[in-house]
């Protein structure tokens, strides 16, 4: 199981994107995909927040909360950004929070309402994703990133930093598509 802050450790530069991606209108948007009783899927617009190290997610007494308590895997998308297509993408469990300091000090990063009947979870992340659409066919283009002891080794790793380079990175990081090359 790796949190936020060891997910931000191991691949800073995918979890800048995924933050930007999710807090890019402001306050946290995305969808949030969980498991229903019967075992089939079910989707929700949520505010998740990057705050106090973790990501988390306010949920209040509703069936997305109910199957978060029973069954904690879940899956978040971010909205689409107004001007192109990337897409951020997480998987993992979802974790009650418990400690009352901690709910507070997420609480209070998040101007969350105290009184209101919501539970906060934190996400793990067994995988990440950006999926970029680009030039004129829009390929697209997915930089993957998997938690260690999930099974998933990478075979190949590649990034494409801001520069436009292609350079080799820690081997959690995957990109499915070649790597790119920019023509000035």
């Amino acid at each position: 199981m790796v949190f936020w802050s060891a997910f931000a450790a191991a691949a800073p530069w995918l979890a800048t994107d995924i933050k930007n991606l999710i807090h890019q209108y402001g306050p946290g948007l995305g969808y949030l995909a969980t498991v229903r009783p019967d075992g089939g899927p079910r989707v929700h617009p949520v505010a998740p927040v990057v705050a106090d190290g973790g990501l988390f997610c306010f949920l209040l007494n509703s069936p997305k909360r109910r199957d978060l308590e029973r069954d904690g895997r879940y899956a978040l998308h971010t909205y689409p950004p107004e001007d192109d297509d990337t897409e951020g993408y997480l998987s993992g469990r979802a974790h009650p929070v418990t400690d009352p300091v901690r709910r507070h000090r997420v609480a209070a990063a998040s101007r969350a309402a105290i009184g209101v009947d919501w539970r906060l979870f934190e996400l793990d992340i067994e995988v990440a994703m950006v999926t970029r659409h680009l030039g004129s066919a829009h390929t697209p283009s997915h930089t993957v990133w998997h938690a260690p002891g999930t099974g998933r080794e990478p075979s190949a790793v590649h990034q494409e930093p801001p520069d436009a380079l292609t350079v080799t990175i820690p081997p959690t990081l995957v990109t499915a598509a070649p790597p790119l090359v920019r023509l000035a």
